[in-house]
């Protein structure tokens, strides 16, 4: 086991693909001669060449359209879109063409393309650089979306995806490319469907993905060390499709359920996990399911208002003993 940053393992993963099968292709603004805005393709473009490690116009909606099309020819390409705000100019292509293509040809065509974008809020990037989306692209049938939570999620999720004849957008996040962790030194491929148990509990399970899966394990270790209450963390690195089954196994077993997020909580994934529990799980709860959210504001620039907009450990803890009448 090697301990990588987030940033080494995803360009780890990108060079073992593209060593692997020369179909593989990277491109995206700033990914070659730069090596990415934050690293992730490091000395990538030195290796495999400007054909292969593409250097792309500021256009989302042309790069990613050409990435989508070349997918149907045997290209398997990683596109980087330098932040998820940006993906926005990108959804036709996303949404219309990658998503929907196969259903449309009659199954006569795939798209074999991973789309990889950092999203969140990261120290004072004023609101059109703090967009959440994933909860916009896991509404889209035909298209996988996960958000890996450490390294080893990040390099094993990049390599399943490679090789997946479905779309994937991988929702990474700004404030985690410096984060350590160990990765196999060996092949690791993580399953695309799922959930990861990241703590065991028994009296309440807290639901949580991406960065909020570190504010769940900093709020459990309090919440065990100061109020004696164990709870469950589950990492919901797979957000479309959803881990119906561990989401319920997980809730029949602590009987109460808190869902931290980053992201405002309107049509969000809180709302979606909280649905299927009280579809699903409704007899075995012993109190309403709770959801800790970001403020319904654009994110503002001022450092103080920022953190006050959007959750933390302490709120995840809050939530918790209120839950627990505390």
């Amino acid at each position: 086991m090697a301990e990588l940053m987030y940033w080494e393992a995803i360009r780890r993963a990108h060079d073992e693909e593209m060593a692997r099968d020369p179909m593989v292709i990277a491109m995206g603004e700033d990914i070659g001669v730069a090596g990415g805005t934050y690293k992730a393709t490091q000395g990538l473009y030195d290796k495999y060449g400007a054909e292969r490690v593409i250097d792309t116009p500021i256009s989302e909606n042309g790069y990613t359209g050409l990435g989508i099309g070349s997918s149907f020819l045997g290209v398997r390409p990683i596109i980087e879109i330098m932040s998820v705000n940006f993906a926005w100019l990108a959804t036709d292509q996303i949404v219309n063409t990658a998503a929907k293509v196969r259903y449309m040809s009659g199954g006569q065509l795939e798209a074999p393309v991973v789309i990889r974008s950092p999203g969140g809020t990261a120290h004072q990037l004023g609101a059109q650089h703090s967009a959440r989306m994933e909860k916009v692209f896991m509404g889209i049938v035909g298209l996988r979306v996960v958000t890996p939570s450490n390294p080893r999620q990040a390099y094993g999720l990049i390599k399943s995806a490679v090789r997946c004849n479905d779309p994937v957008f991988i929702n990474e996040h700004e404030l985690m490319y410096n984060m350590k962790d160990v990765v196999p030194d060996d092949e690791y491929f993580h399953p695309l469907e799922g959930s990861e148990v990241a703590r065991e509990g028994k009296d309440v399970t807290i639901f949580a993905y991406n960065i909020s899966v570190h504010w769940a394990l900093q709020a459990a270790d309090i919440l065990s060390r100061q109020h004696g209450i164990e709870a469950e963390v589950v990492d919901l690195y797979a957000l479309n499709p959803l881990d119906r089954e561990g989401i319920r196994d997980s809730v029949s077993k602590t009987h109460r359920a808190v869902i931290a997020e980053e992201a405002e909580p309107a049509v969000g994934v809180g709302s979606e996990v909280m649905a299927i529990i009280n579809e699903e799980c409704f007899f075995e709860l012993d109190a309403p399911p709770m959801r800790i959210s970001a403020r319904n504001v654009p994110i503002p620039y001022n450092r103080t208002l920022e953190k006050a907009a959007i959750p933390n450990a302490q709120d995840v803890v809050n939530g918790v003993l209120k839950m627990f009448g505390k």
